[in-house]
């Protein structure tokens, strides 16, 4: 494109319109090229309802399948042109969803399911998508550490044995209380999975992390550690500055505390769950309802995307590099790298083997299963979001409208007729997966009986039948 010049503003803006409307041709004539292939080849072409989409993201390094989606072409061979627009905090994002600023966004698994049953806010969200498995972990600072230590003479050791549970926190936690101002950890949002984790870690160590009721949104009725909201890449300097002792989040920002020496990342969410879900792709009921094939490629690029990521230690090299950038997750390459190649460091020269640390593709990562739904509705009435018992037909019938599987199972079929993937990497699934003891306290979930699973804590809500036999 040739140098325009301009000297005003309004010629500035006039330039802009004009690269614009020459780089938008090229799209769009790259995307006819696409379509005549497919006709010569005999395929199928999917012509969307909407082609010029803007798509949300907190900087995480699990927005990674939107990146890679855009920057090797993969919306662009589905004939989408897509933006990609960091945002704020989660809130922002969800609420720019739901009023149509955004077409969709990397969410927290939570979201769509906690805005569906009305916590915080009420709107139909659903998700064909997961984006990924694990990727998170809980850090506690330097002082604190060194007080775990003291309570347990096997953290002392230069490579302490994994999993770390809340026992030798226990102790610090007591020491806060009565000194009358309680131990305070941060999570991102009341509905992601790190709230989730980071309650379920303490409480099964007997550490009450507080309830929600009708009265307290903040979710610190009857709490032993005090939990609050903070923004992910505020965490490490909310640390830095003594607000918060410890905190829950994703990458890269558990990694920072260790490269900035403030503070020890003890137990990754692999080691609470293994292969846990972590985020999805959300948009609205509505906008599913009115753009059904965009909605089915954007699926199909986010696939591919996933399935790229997993691919190859070189691809996770390059993707580390391409998240490194400014308008995306904005982190030292080498501080996304840790993570995204196969290791985690926990401490100053603890660094280990950790390859399913992040997961894009791998035990059909990508799949929006209804058990994965489930456990986030049983965790939600454990800590009284949901403050009402509830059936096992409801929690099914709430997982089944906000995950879609029929959209992404679409998108595969469509991927397997051309060849991109194959039938053995989409699961055969009534969307349940099989019982899973795979937790930190070894309690089996079985997503077909959430209520029994919810019973089964010695820590938080009951139904009413276990209520009433106790």
């Amino acid at each position: 494109m040739p140098f325009l010049p301009s000297r005003s503003p309004s010629a500035r803006e006039r330039d802009a319109r004009i690269v614009g409307r020459s780089s938008r041709a090229w799209l769009i004539m790259c995307a006819a090229l696409l379509v005549f292939a497919s006709r010569v080849s005999g395929a199928e072409v999917v012509v969307p309802e909407k082609d010029e989409l803007k798509f949300g993201f907190i900087k995480l390094t699990d927005c990674a399948a939107l990146v890679i989606a855009k920057e090797l072409g993969f919306f662009e061979e589905e004939g989408l042109f897509v933006t990609l627009e960091a945002q704020a905090n989660w809130k922002i994002l969800l609420d720019r969803v739901i009023s149509g600023e955004l077409d969709g966004a990397h969410m927290l698994a939570g979201q769509p399911i906690g805005a569906t049953i009305g916590i915080g806010t009420q709107a139909n969200v659903v998700t064909p998508f997961s984006m990924d498995l694990n990727g998170n972990g809980i850090t506690v600072s330097n002082d604190i550490w060194k007080k775990m230590q003291a309570n347990d003479e096997k953290l002392k050791a230069d490579k302490p044995p994994h999993p770390i549970s809340a026992d030798s926190l226990q102790p610090v936690v007591n020491e806060f209380k009565q000194a009358g101002a309680p131990l305070r950890m941060g999570m991102v949002f009341p509905v992601s999975t790190h709230n989730y984790e980071l309650r379920y870690w303490l409480a099964a160590s007997g550490i009450r992390p507080g309830f929600y009721t009708p009265t307290d949104t903040t979710g610190t009725t009857d709490a032993d550690v005090l939990i609050s909201v903070t923004p992910p890449p505020q965490m490490p300097a909310t640390l830095e500055q003594g607000t918060i002792q410890g905190y829950c989040v994703g990458e890269p920002w558990n990694q920072q505390a260790v490269f900035k020496q403030i503070g020890v990342p003890v137990v990754t969410n692999y080691e609470i769950w293994k292969n846990n879900p972590e985020k999805v792709f959300g948009i609205t009921e509505g906008w599913a309802e009115q753009n059904p094939k965009t909605a089915m490629l954007v699926t199909k690029a986010l696939i591919r995307a996933g399935k790229w990521l997993d691919e190859s230690p070189e691809n996770r090299k390059k993707a580390a590099s391409i998240l490194s950038k400014s308008e995306y997750v904005g982190a030292d390459e080498e501080v996304i790298a840790n993570s995204m190649t196969g290791t985690f460091e926990f401490e100053k020269g603890d660094k280990r083997e950790m390859p399913d640390f992040n997961v894009f593709f791998r035990y059909f990562a990508t799949y929006p299963y209804y058990s994965d739904a489930v456990w986030f509705l049983t965790q939600m009435r454990r800590w009284g979001q949901i403050s009402e018992d509830k059936p096992d037909s409801w929690y099914d019938e709430i997982a089944r409208k906000v995950y879609r599987p029929d959209i992404y199972r679409k998108a595969a079929d469509a991927l397997i007729a051309e060849g991109k993937l194959t039938a053995e990497e989409v699961p055969d699934t009534d969307g349940y997966k099989p019982v899973d003891s795979n937790f930190i306290d070894g309690k089996p979930y079985d997503g077909k009986k959430p209520n029994a699973y919810i019973d089964g804590f010695e820590i938080g809500l009951k139904s009413v039948a276990a209520a009433g036999s106790e």
